[in-house]
């Protein structure tokens, strides 16, 4: 049954997990956590997407199911089927990447909204930012982690400072185009 995998590609969210289970054994739970530590505000993984994948990763032989232990949590094991999956892909090119920012979506729309209710909206997303900036920042120990996890993290970092610097422009950005229209 592994062959059969080895006819298409794995997706990125299973890859994922697999790459997370080189650390060692997890639960689903485990893997959900940790997914949404390290990688959750840049890649998104829900829970039920972990289970799934897990389930069609045991299927494939490209994990090992564990007995349940505390709290019924089942951990899995990545076999050598899904080291060699995992491999495949981590080499692969990773393609272009699909920007999805819900904020620019309603600004592109943002006639249409109440000016007070698109202020409250624009406020909310920059203490988002902040935040992420400052979990960033907080982060930063550079001898507790990796180098490409620090690679990672720096990305975050400047990409959050880069939005930030973006919000404060804004007021002149929407003062402006409001007097175009």
């Amino acid at each position: 049954m592994a062959q059969d995998n080895a006819r298409r590609p794995l997706n990125s969210t299973a890859a994922s997990l697999l790459g997370f289970l080189h650390q060692g054994d997890m639960s689903g739970w485990d893997l959900v956590a940790l997914a949404q530590d390290r990688i959750g505000d840049f890649w998104t993984i829900t829970q039920s997407q972990v289970y799934r994948e897990l389930g069609t990763m045991h299927q494939n032989g490209m994990v090992d199911k564990g007995e349940a232990g505390a709290r019924d949590r089942t951990p899995y094991r990545i076999t050598e089927s899904g080291r060699e999956a995992f491999a495949e892909w981590i080499a692969r090119d990773p393609g272009a990447e699909t920007i999805r920012v819900p904020l620019l979506l309603t600004l592109s729309f943002g006639e249409f909204v109440d000016p007070h209710r698109l202020d409250r909206i624009i406020a909310a997303n920059r203490t988002v930012h902040e935040q992420r900036l400052a979990k960033y920042l907080s982060g930063h120990d550079e001898e507790k982690t990796s180098a490409f996890e620090r690679t990672t993290l720096d990305f975050g970092i400047r990409y959050e400072r880069a939005v930030l610097e973006w919000f404060d422009r804004l007021p002149e950005l929407l003062d402006h185009n409001s007097r175009l229209s």
